[in-house]
C-alpha cells in the first residue's frame, strides 16, 4: 500500500490501535506485537500500551517466523494463543471473547471464526498445537495437518473477513467506520 498499514488513520485511532483496543477490551492481558527491525515507528506508536514488542529479525520471512518471535516473548503460559492480524482492524471485542469462550469449551481445538460461511481471523490455537510452529511448519500447515482438530465458530462480525491488502480495502474499511458499521467495541 506504499505506507505502514498499521499506522494508517482509522477514525480517531490508528489501525493497530483498533486491533489492540479490541484485545484489551476482551480481557487479553499478555499481548505480543511482532514487528520487523525497521518498524521503530510502530514500536513508538505502541508506547504506553499494555503490550510486549517482539522483533522478527528475519525481515523477509513468512508469518511463521513472526509467530515464533511472538511466542518466545510471552510472559505467561496460556492455554491458548490468539493469532491476530493487524490488517483486520474491525474485529469486535465480543468476537474475541466468543473465541476465548469457544476455546474454554474445546481446549484441544483450533478455533477459526467464520462470517456467513467465510473463514476469517483471528484464529485461536491451543498452546500445544501452536508450538508445532517450532518444527518448521507454517500456520496453514498446522491447520491442514489434522482437520479433526479444527472447529469453525460462526460469528456475526464481518470484521473477521475484512482485511486491508489494498488502498481500496482501506477505503472500504474507512467507510465502514464512518458509517458506524461493525462497531468494534461491541
Amino acid at each position: 500500500m506504499g505506507r505502514t498499514k498499521q499506522l494508517l488513520p482509522l477514525g480517531s485511532k490508528t489501525v493497530i490501535r483498533h486491533c489492540l483496543d479490541a484485545l484489551v477490551t476482551a480481557g487479553i492481558t499478555d499481548i505480543a506485537v511482532v514487528i520487523n527491525p525497521r518498524s521503530g515507528d510502530i514500536a513508538e506508536a505502541l508506547h504506553g500500551m499494555p503490550v510486549t514488542v517482539a522483533v522478527n529479525d528475519a525481515v523477509s520471512s513468512e508469518m511463521a517466523e513472526s509467530i515464533r518471535a511472538g511466542l518466545r516473548s510471552l510472559r505467561c503460559a496460556p492455554s491458548g494463543i490468539l493469532v491476530c492480524l493487524s490488517d483486520h482492524p474491525l474485529v469486535r471485542a465480543r468476537t474475541i471473547t466468543a473465541l476465548i469462550d469457544e476455546h474454554r469449551g474445546n481446549p484441544g481445538s483450533i478455533i477459526i471464526p467464520a462470517y456467513l460461511g467465510r473463514r476469517g481471523h483471528p484464529t485461536m490455537f491451543p498452546v500445544q498445537i501452536i508450538h508445532e510452529i517450532f518444527s518448521g511448519v507454517t500456520l496453514r500447515d498446522i491447520i491442514r495437518n489434522d482437520a479433526q482438530r479444527v472447529r469453525i465458530a460462526a460469528v456475526d462480525d464481518e470484521g473477521v473477513v475484512l482485511d486491508m491488502d489494498t488502498k481500496e480495502d482501506y477505503r472500504a474499511i474507512i467507510e465502514k467506520v464512518m458509517s458506524g458499521g461493525n462497531q468494534q467495541s461491541t
